[in-house]
């Protein structure tokens, strides 16, 4: 019973025999090879965008950060939900690869932001001109690090509003094929169409060894993103291992295949669960992701058979009263087993 995250899972089979088919004599370094480049034409079509630049790095903190840093200026800002992962989850990296641009973090039901709520942070800052940090770029998540999913047409609403301030908008999906594969509307939709500048195209959560695609749908901003990569480390040399993986995992929408599974197993745990008395959702899951509570000895008999989950708040202690809730996050992946749900849908 593993539901830790989709980080803890394994390589999909496809993805692995890609890379050893890779795996043979020698290519061009640094991502000029033709699985890197395989790999890019594929997202352009996709995405619908044949002028965008792609770039491949090892880690979503990497992607994140380098992509922020061609978007803003030291002196101006990041305005983000409170738990985007940007913002909980990396240590700084954000503030350090842009050289100083502060995170505004901004309250959101549901882990998703309002368009009035951001309008009003927006608006009030910078107001004292030299002395206040400027207007920067807003940065989304999706799916939400609640699990929920932005709709197209809330996905708009909100870069509307930042483009009425003249600001660009960044989007970190590190699980985005989940948001995608929730819907009916195409990849291009829920990125540049709807206002995206710089969109994180999460791998490692959905199948990869390892590796994430920053899309810069302003291929001015191009050479800027190749020299913070370089500068900050994250230009690796054999690139081929990148580029081999997103091939396999894009052709024939490999990538939405392992999303809509990861998204079926969490309905299928929702609705062995939703009518159990002693459970609670706190969000209604939009894909693999679920954060409920139930009681304590629940959670001691699951973690007594070898269950894997995070408490959350990780701060929540398994000893004490056994009638007592306590919450957790519970995420579903490419492969996820139907006998692993019902084992654990059996403890309630």
């Amino acid at each position: 019973m593993q539901f830790t995250s989709d980080n803890s899972i394994p390589a999909a089979p496809e993805i692995m025999q890609a890379i050893l088919d890779c795996n043979q004599g020698g290519t061009g370094g640094y991502g000029a090879d033709p699985y890197c480049a395989e790999a890019i034409a594929q997202i352009r079509e996709i995405f619908e965008a044949p002028e965008a630049a792609v770039y491949f790095v090892a880690t979503g903190s990497a992607a994140n950060a380098l992509a922020l840093a061609t978007l803003v200026e030291p002196f101006e800002t990041v305005f983000c939900h409170t738990h985007a992962h940007i913002n909980e989850d990396e240590c700084g990296a954000p503030e350090f690869f842009t050289n100083g641009a502060k995170l505004i973090s901004i309250d959101g039901e549901n882990g998703k932001l309002q368009p009035d709520t951001v309008a009003q942070v927006i608006q009030s800052t910078g107001t004292l001109g030299v002395h206040h940090v400027q207007q920067g770029a807003l940065s989304l998540t999706n799916l939400t690090e609640a699990g929920t999913s932005y709709s197209v047409s809330e996905l708009q609403a909100l870069c509307d509003v930042a483009k009425s301030y003249n600001r660009p908008v960044h989007l970190d999906g590190a699980r985005f094929a989940n948001a995608v594969a929730s819907g009916n509307h195409s990849p291009a939709d829920h990125s540049w169409r709807a206002g995206v500048d710089a969109l994180v195209l999460g791998g490692t959560k959905n199948g990869l060894m390892m590796g994430e695609a920053v899309i810069i749908f302003d291929p001015q901003k191009a050479w800027e993103f190749e020299l913070r990569r370089k500068r900050g480390g994250h230009l690796v040399s054999k690139g081929r291992y990148f580029g081999a993986q997103f091939s396999a995992f894009l052709r024939d929408d490999l990538w939405l295949t392992y999303a809509r599974k990861a998204n079926a197993q969490m309905a299928k745990l929702v609705s062995g669960l939703k009518n159990k008395p002693n459970v609670h959702f706190d969000f209604a899951p939009d894909g693999n992701v679920a954060f409920l509570r139930f009681p304590r000895e629940i959670h001691q008999a699951l973690h007594a058979a070898g269950a894997k989950y995070y408490l959350f708040p990780a701060d929540q202690n398994l000893d004490g009263s056994p009638e007592e809730e306590l919450s957790a996050r519970i995420v579903t992946s490419w492969c996820t087993t139907d006998e692993e749900l019902e084992k654990f849908i059996s403890f309630f």
